[in-house]
């Protein structure tokens, strides 16, 4: 039988806490093969054995924001490929610290190799990364109107090359998981606001349309000031 997630887990807990050596868990294997639910379990099994030494100096649980920190890395880094619906398209490296108790000190994340041309182009049968549709589906129509957009994927044309709903992703639910996420993990509201618009803002970018004159100037064919407001920038 291949080995059970949760006896890898505990294995490695067991012989750092008895050998005093830093362990490492690889989670690999090809597209669907569930590295990043596996990844979420050995999260989950720390946090839930292990307990934490004390709450951060901001009264926050560092075990719960171990285990909620996913649903955000997932919206801002997976999509749908052909193969998997929830599919994550970069790497993570993840540090958990332990005191000499036992119990997870701190954490850390470490990202690579994101997958940014996927903003720009996807397959007909895949989806640019959740956050995009997870907004259009699931903010309300002030929050809709504070970053100028509307609620159709199809107006977009960094969205309109692939799918635009997948039946076993839920974006309204999941916009509100990634929001919730977000203030578990210290994001204040109007930090949310200006990550939302500036996500806003690619959307429009993606919209701008290029054109070179009789003098082989390029020039645009559309206003940027909406962009310039939703990214805080002079025009």
């Amino acid at each position: 039988m291949p080995p059970h997630i949760y006896t890898v887990a505990d294995e490695s807990y067991q012989t750092m806490i008895q050998q005093r050596e830093n362990q490492s868990i690889l989670i690999t294997g090809e597209s669907g093969a569930g590295k990043t639910e596996n990844t979420k379990k050995v999260i989950q099994y720390f946090a839930s054995i292990c307990g934490v030494e004390s709450k951060s100096t901001d009264g926050s649980n560092l075990d719960e924001q171990l285990v909620r920190c996913n649903p955000v890395l997932e919206a801002f880094g997976n999509a749908k490929t052909i193969k998997n619906d929830n599919s994550s398209r970069f790497g993570k490296f993840i540090r958990i610290h332990f005191g000499t108790q036992g119990k997870i000190h701190s954490a850390d994340i470490e990202r690579y190799l994101l997958e940014k041309a996927r903003v720009t182009y996807q397959n007909p049968d895949e989806r640019s990364f959740h956050i995009f549709y997870q907004m259009l589906k699931g903010m309300s129509p002030e929050e809709l109107k504070d970053c100028l957009l509307t609620n159709q994927p199809n107006n977009y044309a960094l969205l309109s090359n692939g799918d635009v709903i997948v039946d076993s992703l839920a974006d309204l639910e999941l916009f509100q998981e990634t929001q919730q996420c977000m203030g578990v993990l210290n994001f204040s509201n109007e930090m949310q606001r200006k990550i939302f618009k500036f996500a806003a803002g690619v959307l429009h970018l993606g919209n701008t349309q290029l054109k070179a004159n009789k003098r082989m100037r390029v020039v645009l064919l559309m206003t940027l000031s909406g962009l310039t407001k939703l990214v805080t920038c002079s025009e």
